[in-house]
């Protein structure tokens, strides 16, 4: 297997540069499907909030609440949601640019994030109910993405580097924010930081997801223009490759038995259609032995960022087009278009 070249990373917001853009996109809640759908795949729609963008869904240890960004006005915030019926619980954070991509969630009761409040970067820590700001007593320099606490108290995390042989070209407005995955002018590679501060390079990639036993990661790896699933230990060793092919494959999420990923990909299936499979992404599960590939959602929006909770639903964001009976249901009026949190059962044999 030849080496493996990562050229770019994005995730929202991480420079201020790109925060601007991340604002106005999430405000925007323009829809690129407002007409056609797929046939049904099932996924039942969670949140709708009129004129508001609901995003990068992550569900809580215990299975009770989700963390959504949600974007209305200009004004992305952390929301905290009931997972059982999407309400609004309260904002656990207004919006700080380096939060959407580093938020997660460090045990039932609390969050942790990055931040540059204290003037420097640091990885910050808040109970999801209110409460004291902490911080972890360590030194991050540079651009960090997708922090992950270790039980050892070590970090796991997305190190940005300039990529010298950068000669991407423009992206389309909004692309960001969804394919979090790239970042132009990057070079992506998932680091092990110490207590102390040492830094270990693990492998080049990016949207590294820590298993439900904190001893594997799985993670996305670039090929020229394709993304790979990979995983390893937490130090970097015994490392696997889980998919393969002319595609992307990204943004991995365990299931809390650590049996499974579900992952975002454009990936098509026998019979379809090759611009059906460069445009349109769907939310997929493989085994973590790289067995029993299958897909989940087969709408013609953008489903992304899936989270699988200990319900046996997966949650994920998707600019689906929105029915009237769900506004009739979320009782809203107004614009609905953009992306919401939608849920769709695993099947039997998963959970």
């Amino acid at each position: 297997m030849r080496m493996l070249i990562a050229l770019a990373v994005m995730m929202l917001a991480v420079s201020p540069a790109h925060a601007g853009g991340f604002i106005d996109w999430l405000d925007e809640g323009s829809s690129r499907h407002d007409v056609d759908r797929a046939d049904g795949d099932g996924a039942v729609l969670l949140t709708l909030e009129a004129g508001e963008n609901e995003m990068y869904p992550k569900v809580s240890p215990d299975g009770k609440y989700l963390l959504v960004i949600a974007g209305k006005h200009g004004k992305p915030v952390i929301s905290l949601r009931m997972l059982e019926n999407g309400d609004p619980v309260h904002v656990v954070g207004d919006y700080d640019q380096q939060i959407p991509d580093s938020i997660a969630w460090h045990g039932n009761d609390e969050i942790t994030f990055l931040s540059y409040r204290s003037d420097s970067l640091g990885l910050w820590r808040k109970p999801v109910t209110g409460g004291v700001l902490r911080t972890l007593d360590r030194r991050l320099d540079g651009e960090l993405r997708t922090p992950l606490i270790l039980d050892d108290e070590s970090v796991i995390a997305v190190r940005l580097d300039t990529a010298a042989d950068h000669g991407g070209g423009d992206r389309q407005h909004g692309e960001p924010l969804f394919t979090n995955w790239q970042v132009p002018g990057k070079h992506p590679s998932i680091a092990r930081i110490s207590g102390q501060g040492a830094e270990v390079e693990l492998a080049a990639g990016v949207n590294p997801a820590l298993s439900p036993d904190g001893t594997r990661i799985a993670f996305s790896m670039q090929e020229k223009h394709n993304w790979h699933l990979f995983m390893m230990n937490v130090d970097g060793s015994d490392l696997v490759q889980l998919t393969e092919g002319d595609h992307v494959d990204a943004q991995p999420a365990w299931s809390p038995d650590g049996r499974w990923l579900a992952f975002t990909s454009n990936r098509s299936v026998d019979g379809e259609e090759e611009e059906h499979h460069n445009n349109n992404w769907n939310i997929w599960l493989i085994g973590r032995d790289g067995r029993n590939l299958m897909r989940l959602t087969s709408d013609k929006a953008r489903d992304g960022a899936p989270s699988i909770a200990n319900n046996g639903k997966v949650y994920f964001h998707s600019d689906r087009h929105i029915e009237r009976d769900d506004e009739q249901e979320h009782q809203v009026r107004g614009a609905t278009s953009g992306f919401h949190i939608w849920s769709i059962e695993l099947p039997a044999k998963v959970s």
